[in-house]
């Protein structure tokens, strides 16, 4: 009885090992994608504008910086700016978290629709895989285009 009930574990884990050596696992060079895809794409034309405009913000107030003329006038100009900054880095950093989100979601979703469509078990990035795997980069950037 011992032995039968050993032998009933060893042929369940030899089958368990044997559906997770046939598991098929997809791949994806994610900065290709993003190099690929459009709304990533506009994401950092948007973020490159709105840094511009930072700069030229920080630009304007040296020019009003250097139309002070009292160190009181100064002091008080360097701590309202100091505050502006700040909130307008903040504001920027926001923005690029919300936008990084909202383009990691598509292109999960439409990961998640390749592998369905591919019938894999998992999709990891390039940089995890060592050896083995399909890419599928290519199906996610034409998933993503659609």
């Amino acid at each position: 009885m011992k032995n039968l009930k050993l032998a009933a574990l060893l042929v369940a884990g030899l089958i368990g090992i044997g559906t997770a050596a046939n598991a098929e696992v997809g791949y994806i060079d994610y900065g290709r994608i993003l190099e690929n895809y459009p709304a990533a794409q506009q994401a950092v034309k948007e973020l490159d504008a709105k840094g511009i405009e930072l700069q030229q913000y920080m630009l304007e107030k040296e020019k009003q910086y250097k139309g002070l003329s009292t160190p009181l006038q100064k002091q008080n100009f360097e701590s309202q700016t100091a505050n502006e900054l700040k909130s307008k880095q903040e504001a920027l950093a926001k923005f690029q978290q919300d936008k990084e989100a909202q383009i990691l979601g598509k292109v999960q979703a439409a990961a998640k629709s390749v592998m369905v469509s591919q019938r894999l078990d998992a999709i990891l990035s390039d940089q995890v895989v060592f050896v083995g795997g399909v890419d599928v980069t290519d199906l996610v950037i034409q998933q993503l285009k659609q």
